[in-house]
């Protein structure tokens, strides 16, 4: 059981240092896309490129044998044994904040052992708040327990996370305030802090919420 957890932590520890080294080298990019761009593709692939490359070596030289999830890649290798470890790095979410400059975008940390989460880590280096838990255990920003609200209702005061075109699609009854943050793990996080209440999320993967999953259960 000692031999488990200190392999834990050292994973933990790992993720942790990885995605916060991560989150220094985006910032290099933050807010650099052209202004005449809706979207500066040469911006955020460079930068998606860099960071995931970065997130790769990382991996391998501290764990070779572990494995980085690919869309549409079937593992053939995948095992119980010494090939249980598969990483889910998303290098940027929030990518439209990320090239305007708006600060709340961040990247994702998740460690699946055996097909199951067992840690998460969602970090916003703008503004530096780093979530983080282990599977089954607290949920931290920073060094700061969070807990979900404690509300059982919704009112005025209330808070809703939703994508931007939420209101051209659904015509809602919320009793509080909508919001759009263009970010969908900021918005998980921030439920998972207290910050908002609740949020309608669409069009998103497992793998794109993996680490959020984890910190928000």
């Amino acid at each position: 059981m000692n031999k488990k957890t200190r392999g834990i932590e050292d994973l933990v520890q790992f993720a942790m240092d990885v995605i916060h080294n991560s989150g220094e080298k985006a910032l290099s990019y933050y807010g650099r896309g052209k202004s005449h761009l809706k979207f500066d593709e040469n911006l955020v692939t460079e930068a998606e490129l860099n960071l995931t490359e970065f997130f790769w070596d990382q991996l391998h030289s501290h764990f070779p044998k572990h494995l980085v999830f690919k869309d549409n890649l079937e593992y053939t290798d995948y095992s119980h044994e010494e090939n249980r470890y598969l990483w889910i790095f998303d290098p940027l979410d929030g990518v439209a904040n990320f090239q305007a400059g708006i600060p709340i975008w961040g990247m994702s940390l998740a460690l699946i052992e055996n097909f199951w989460p067992v840690f998460g880590a969602f970090y916003m280096p703008a503004t530096g708040d780093l979530f983080h838990a282990q599977a089954g255990k607290e949920a931290y920003r920073g060094n700061e327990k969070i807990h979900i609200s404690s509300s059982e209702s919704f009112n005025d005061e209330s808070l809703l996370l939703t994508y931007s075109r939420f209101q051209n699609h659904f015509r809602s009854t919320f009793p509080g305030k909508i919001r759009a943050l263009g970010c969908t793990s900021s918005h998980v996080c921030y439920i998972a802090m207290g910050r908002a209440d609740a949020a309608v999320i669409t069009n998103e993967s497992f793998q794109d919420l993996a680490a959020a999953r984890v910190i928000i259960e």
